[in-house]
């Protein structure tokens, strides 16, 4: 989207929804407050010293509020979606919606095995479980995986976000690794871990 529809959206989205506060009591309510009644348990906002409102991102291309239990991001393309714990730790300490990631496209979830967590974002996901941590996966990687059926398949969840140069990139899983090269693209590798 070009950067001054961009800014449009993000005017539109924090001016609210009617031209006519009177007419309408929910007038200057935005996405992110719509977001925030449906999900009363992620606390007030939180003010950490840029005022507890909503407001644009660095980006250009949305908002966010911090919230005592996590934080709501927003963005014309995704929509409101919360991120909180430990994915919303690493998600901060790879540049949050500036990074590669994007923006949220989901809220937190929990994984089919009731084990581990997940955000999924606009350039990858973030996915946590108590033994592993938080770890990122995009790309190439991130497809290999998810068409083996994620953390279903042999590999199980991650235990490092993706590493590498240009030349080649791997992500670590509990039961194994996926490498990418330019030659070969993205390789499953199972692992037999040692007693």
């Amino acid at each position: 989207m070009p950067e001054a529809a961009a800014a449009a959206d993000i005017r539109a989205h924090s001016a609210g929804r009617s031209d006519s506060p009177a007419a309408n009591p929910e007038a200057d309510m935005t996405a992110i407050d719509d977001k925030w009644n449906q999900i009363q348990w992620i606390g007030a906002p939180f003010d950490a010293g840029a005022g507890s409102g909503e407001g644009p991102n660095p980006d250009g291309r949305g908002a966010s509020r911090d919230f005592t239990g996590g934080s709501i991001y927003w963005s014309p393309g995704t929509g409101a979606h919360e991120i909180h714990g430990d994915i919303r730790v690493k998600y901060a300490q790879l540049g949050g919606s500036s990074s590669f990631l994007g923006y949220p496209a989901t809220d937190e979830l929990t994984c089919p095995d009731g084990v581990g967590r997940f955000n999924h974002f606009e350039g990858g996901s973030i996915y946590w479980t108590p033994q592993t941590g938080a770890h990122e996966v995009h790309g190439a990687i991130r497809d290999r995986w998810a068409g083996m059926g994620w953390e279903n398949s042999f590999l199980r969840y991650p235990r490092s976000d993706e590493q590498g140069n240009g030349g080649s990139r791997v992500s670590h899983f509990q039961g194994g690794n996926i490498s990418w090269s330019p030659a070969e693209g993205a390789v499953a590798h199972q692992v037999t871990p040692f007693d």
